[in-house]
């Protein structure tokens, strides 16, 4: 199994293509076409850590946060970034990056931390528009199954948690084939007739070009007819944060408690109690501020994410109760999640987590 093998699946999940433009996703040092030994997993990529991995036997490390996240002019080993790059060039250790695209996933850092509090009815907090096309395909009747098959082993027709979706359309096509043509029916320099149907379905936008090539593959004209446009429509299957529902309601004390016991935080910075029952959750891992006004317009009754800075907690307005447990707490259980995806896809080599705690904040 090659590292290729590894990345090729991870981005079939959470494609690069839904990483935040700031990011720096993907495969950081190493070889691609290299032959895994064993997977070591982690949250950050320290010195400690590639020492951890070498202790192990592992040649590739995955990690959540990309440790080059900004430009490089030199690798001097003048600080952890820079000796931690070297240390794997030297032992020979790829190092690849599954950052903001995994947030994006569905099944991703978020529905793990969703699946730790024990929520139901779970959905992307903020959804990303401009990420689905339209793809509609003007096929012969006869040869519409053949074409879903393919169009839908390609990824096409997937809505949220249903797939195989598409719309058809009955109508005539004319053409007339001309010059070289080697047309499927009719003559060349005479105008024909065809009954045909058109078929619609949505891809998302990392599944284009796989889609297309099945499309022409399968389809039985020389020359296809079809309209590929991006919609505006927001992709519930993608995007940042998550909103679900307890079970029961609690108290916000009780919640907070269980909250800082499932996390196993130093300390919750949390805004005044409102006094009301806990219903509604909404959540962010890492750094989410920026999703608390989309959490205010859900009616959520509480808001967890890390990195909240003093003024924004004067944001919450009364209307929410806003739990910061910390950036490294909010993300921790993305190491078990990695590891768990690629234990179910592959048995050809060892995954392991890293034992260091990468963790730079302690409490007194």
């Amino acid at each position: 199994m090659k590292v290729s093998d590894v990345i090729q699946y991870l981005e079939e999940l959470a494609p690069k293509s839904s990483q935040e433009s700031y990011d720096n996703c993907g495969l950081l040092v190493g070889d691609k076409n290299t032959s895994i030994t064993s997977a070591l997993i982690c949250l950050d990529c320290t010195e400690e850590v590639v020492e951890d991995a070498i202790e192990k036997g592992s040649n590739l490390i995955i990690a959540h946060h990309p440790v080059i996240f900004k430009g490089l002019k030199s690798l001097t080993g003048a600080n952890y970034i820079e000796r931690t790059i070297l240390a794997c060039i030297k032992n020979n250790i790829a190092l690849y990056a599954i950052h903001t695209n995994l947030d994006n996933y569905s099944k991703g850092v978020n529905f793990e931390i969703g699946q730790r509090l024990g929520l139901k009815n779970l959905k992307v907090l903020a959804p990303k528009n401009g990420v689905l096309y339209k793809l509609s395909v003007f096929v012969p009747q006869e040869y519409l199954s053949t074409l879903n098959n393919a169009l839908f082993e390609a990824g096409a027709g997937r809505i949220g948690n249903y797939e195989e979706c598409h719309f058809n359309s009955v109508g005539t096509g004319t053409f007339k084939p001309v010059n070289d043509a080697n047309p499927f029916s009719g003559k060349l320099n005479e105008l024909s007739e065809s009954q045909e149907v058109k078929a619609e379905y949505l891809v998302s936008a990392h599944l284009v070009q796989k889609v297309l090539k099945a499309m022409k593959d399968s389809h039985p004209y020389e020359e296809v007819a079809h309209d590929i446009i991006l919609l505006a429509n927001e992709n519930e299957s993608e995007g940042s944060g998550m909103i679900g529902d307890l079970d029961s309601e609690m108290d916000e004390f009780e919640f907070l408690t269980q909250l800082k016991d499932i996390f196993q935080c130093g300390s919750i910075r949390h805004t005044a109690f409102l006094n009301k029952k806990i219903k509604k959750v909404a959540f962010c891992g890492g750094s989410g501020s920026f999703l608390l006004n989309q959490a205010k317009r859900l009616k959520a009754d509480v808001y967890i994410t890390g990195d909240f800075k003093y003024h924004e907690f004067f944001d919450a307005e009364n209307q929410i109760l806003i739990a910061d447990i910390g950036h490294y707490e909010s993300e921790q259980y993305t190491s078990d999640l990695i590891a768990d995806i690629l234990k179910k896809k592959f048995t050809t080599f060892a995954v392991h987590k890293t034992v260091i705690n990468t963790n730079p904040i302690n409490y007194f």
